[in-house]
């Protein structure tokens, strides 16, 4: 990228800089010439296309090198590794190799099998056997695995099945011996058989069917343009809306961790695409949905030449040709077109693979239907094009020239390269910017046990302590979820369950308002100005919301200092705070006073209130000249020394890293502790009480006392860090239910019953209001939290 931005001429670049949306086929077209004529670029589109240079294909020896390490490290003892290598070996290995005059890939699937045995990966090594079988159902050795691993879940009926299917295709006498051994052990040991394990690879949502019958209307607003209201009221929790994504892309950074089609994270035993070896699956269902090629066997080499009995040819059938069939039944493979071994879907940024899957995805409907028009027909998205940065712009040109040509390679003629095609491509990436979502998983961090053990769950702001965060695991375009609108006050909560896009209402809204969502940052996670910058940087827009434009108690305290006069809750702010929380004020102090016994207007009445605490000077008809200058009171007009405050807050913040150090090493020199608390001290006596930095370092702190055993002395400063939090988010907001989570689970191991089921019971109301009857598979944590706690609260007998 940089080696061809520094080639285009300066006039071309100040050419695009300063290009719109009509000018786009002229500067595309001058670009495109350029390229075109310049060795440089076909080097570079020569790298990421050729087929013979590829890096992502398969690679029998590369194989075998990875199974060779395998089988050291299994016969080492080390299992762990041993699983990794022979998972490297199948993403590697060409689905038609042999090795010894068996399949390579069947061999591996139950090299893998073994480790997953020994490590206690039960059904992992059940699916593996079933897998190795499907390449090769004459495959003794897998039957016979297959009917251990059976024996020991339990499932006997199945077990003395693959065995006598394995003495039936074992050819030597050791062989056999070995397995009619195994199978009298069996038969002995359990008279009676067992019922049979339901199959593995079943996908492990069952997720509820939530009625959803309000439908939704596209409006436009002079401020935010397209957006979304309901024609009737929505009560709060209700499921607005669901949707499967149109195209859909993992993120670089979870390529090895997640499942590439459903975005779940991946099992041991992952399941590599058949044809290349970019993506990892978790089921073979994935794997056939994102466009790979299912995985089958050649009957002339591996049938079973045997007379069996009728009810083993059944089970044989059952076992080695799977159905894969799911709720993605009817999706458009996205993979196939990338499925080549070529470079460019492994290189290229991830949004720019999702438009090239967005492109193709619009060509084959167009091919089918007919009916579709323009690069992308259906899909209509919104675009900031004007308001991207220069740099930007000239990032999309090159990009959009870069891949129409990779598409083009790869047999698919449909994409003329011109300057229109190329313009068009350029403006799908400009609204992909804008409209695309983060499709994101919950992740549990734990420093080590002793914190597990604790419960120190926690996902609020940035504090080391939240062991359980957010993390974005794909990016996705949602063609009706692009049209909710941001705010940084939501009344809507999106959340995902596979890819499947989910929005629910977290409070009442009234018919004709807008339903908005939060693109990222919240009140109460980020003040007003770094909001801002987040929405402008990311989303090329300026935020008008309520939360923008009004002042609010959050925005004012966040990041505030404490005023110097002992008994004064006032706030007082920085240069740049006071900024922006400036001009908010005239429009907070023109608002109309309406008295009314409207539940939200009293909620405003309270939220009046609360401001009035912190910045009385505002609600004085005469206000005062000091009134959001930096360093002065907003109650009392008293000034404080900022530069001091801050000596001070840079002071204590070097114990608090040391603490943090400690933490994560789970070392606490002598004084680390203490020294903590002391700087805890500094910091209440420096910012203001609902400061955030104060509720995590408190939450820091707490965890520090877990670690060293001092649950009690956790639990108070979880109680206050939850206590500022409930200022700056409200009472009912998620971060809250999460930690309330951590503090739960420290009343547990305090013994605290009563403590327990109160947060329990808070958590829950605060769970259901976010996630409805999903709760539990979001948060499966919290089911195993209402098990203990109740299973404590039983009286002893």
């Amino acid at each position: 990228m940089e080696k061809l931005k520094s080639v285009v001429p300066s006039h071309l670049k100040s050419m695009i800089s300063e290009s719109s949306p009509d000018d786009l086929p002229s500067t595309c077209s001058s670009l495109l010439h350029l390229f075109h004529h310049l060795p440089l670029f076909h080097q570079i589109v020569g790298d990421l296309t050729d087929r013979q240079t590829a890096l992502c294909g398969k690679n029998k020896e590369a194989a075998l090198e990875s199974k060779r390490k395998g089988n050291h490290r299994f016969s080492n003892g080390d299992y762990p590794n041993a699983l990794l290598f022979y998972s490297q070996a199948l993403r590697v290995a060409p689905t038609d190799a042999n090795d010894t005059g068996k399949s390579l890939v069947a061999m591996l699937y139950l090299n893998r099998a073994a480790v997953s045995h020994k490590m206690g990966l039960l059904v992992e090594c059940l699916r593996d056997c079933n897998r190795a079988l499907v390449m090769s159902p004459s495959y003794a050795k897998a039957w016979y695995r297959r009917g251990k691993v059976n024996a020991t879940l339990g499932n006997y009926e199945d077990a003395v099945r693959d065995l006598n299917v394995a003495m039936i295709t074992e050819l030597s006498i050791g062989g056999k011996r070995q397995i009619e051994s195994k199978l009298k052990l069996i038969l002995d040991q359990h008279k009676e058989t067992g019922s049979c394990l339901d199959k593995a690879n079943k996908k492990y949502l069952d997720i509820l069917n939530e009625p959803n019958d309000k439908k939704l209307h596209c409006v436009y607003t002079p401020t935010k343009g397209r957006g979304m209201v309901s024609p009737i009221d929505i009560p709060q929790s209700y499921l607005v809306h669901t949707e499967e994504p149109y195209a859909a892309i993992i993120l670089k950074h979870c390529r090895e961790t997640h499942c590439h089609f459903c975005f779940n994270e991946l099992p041991a035993d992952t399941v590599p695409c058949s044809s290349c070896s970019i993506p990892l699956y978790c089921s073979e269902q994935c794997q056939v949905q994102a466009g790979g090629t299912k995985m089958g066997n050649d009957p002339k080499n591996h049938e079973i030449n045997a007379n069996l009995p009728s009810y083993l040819e059944k089970y044989i059938s059952d076992i080695t040709s799977p159905s894969v069939s799911g709720p993605y039944t009817e999706h458009i493979s996205e993979h196939s077109h990338e499925c080549e071994g070529v470079n460019w879907p492994a290189v290229l940024p991830s949004d720019i693979i999702l438009a090239g899957r967005m492109l193709v995805k619009s060509i084959n409907q167009k091919r089918d239907s007919g009916a579709v028009s323009g690069l992308v027909g259906n899909v209509e998205l919104c675009d900031n094009y004007v308001q991207i940065r220069s740099e930007s712009k000239l990032e999309l040109h090159i990009h959009s020239i870069i891949l129409l040509y990779c598409l083009q390679n790869t047999n698919r003629s449909e994409f003329q390269m011109n300057g229109l095609t190329i313009s068009q491509c350029v403006m799908l990436l400009s609204q992909i910017k804008v409209n695309s979502m983060a499709i994101v998983r919950m992740k549990s961090l734990v420093v080590n046990e002793k914190v597990k053990q604790s419960g120190m769950l926690s996902s609020a702001g940035d504090a080391l302590t939240s062991n359980v965060e957010q993390i974005r695991v794909a990016q996705a375009v949602y063609s009706a979820g692009s049209l909710f609108n941001h705010s940084c006050q939501p009344n809507i909560h999106a959340y995902f369950l596979s890819r499947t896009l989910y929005i629910r209402s977290t409070e009442f809204v009234a018919a004709g308002d807008p339903l908005e969502l939060s693109y990222g940052p919240q009140v109460g996670q980020w003040d007003c100005k770094d909001r801002q910058h987040f929405l402008e940087d990311q989303y090329s827009f300026r935020c008008q919301c309520s939360s923008c434009s009004e002042l609010n108690l959050s925005d004012l305290v966040l990041n505030a200092f404490r005023c110097v006069e002992p008994n004064c809750l006032g706030a007082v702010l920085d240069c740049s705070v006071a900024m922006h929380e400036r001009q908010k004020k005239n429009y907070f102090l023109d608002a109309p006073k309406i008295c009314s016994s409207e539940p939200h207007v009293e909620v405003n009445n309270l939220k009046s209130d609360d401001i009035n605490k912190v910045a009385r000077h505002l609600f004085e008809p005469t206000g005062c000249s000091n009134q959001f200058e930096p360093g002065y009171c907003l109650n009392c007009g008293s000034h404080c020394d900022i530069e001091i405050s801050a000596a001070t807050i840079n002071k204590a913040n070097m114990y608090i890293r040391r603490l943090e150090d400690a933490i994560v090493s789970n070392e606490f020199p002598t004084n680390t502790l203490s020294d903590a608390l002391r700087s805890l001290d500094l910091l209440r006596s420096t910012l203001h009480a609902y400061n955030k930095k104060i509720a995590e370092v408190e939450d820091n702190i707490a965890q520090a006392f877990c670690l060293v055993g001092e649950l009690q002395s956790a639990a108070d400063l979880c109680k206050a860090s939850i206590e500022i939090l409930q200022k700056l988010y409200g009472v009912d907001h998620i971060v809250i239910g999460n930690e309330l989570v951590k503090l739960t689970s420290i009343h547990l191991s305090l013994g605290d019953c009563a403590g327990a089921l109160e947060g329990i019971k808070r958590v829950d109301t605060i769970f259901s209001r976010y996630y409805g009857s999903h709760v539990d598979v979001i948060f499966p944590h919290l089911k195993s939290l209402k098990v203990e706690a109740a299973e404590a609260s039983k009286p002893v007998s």
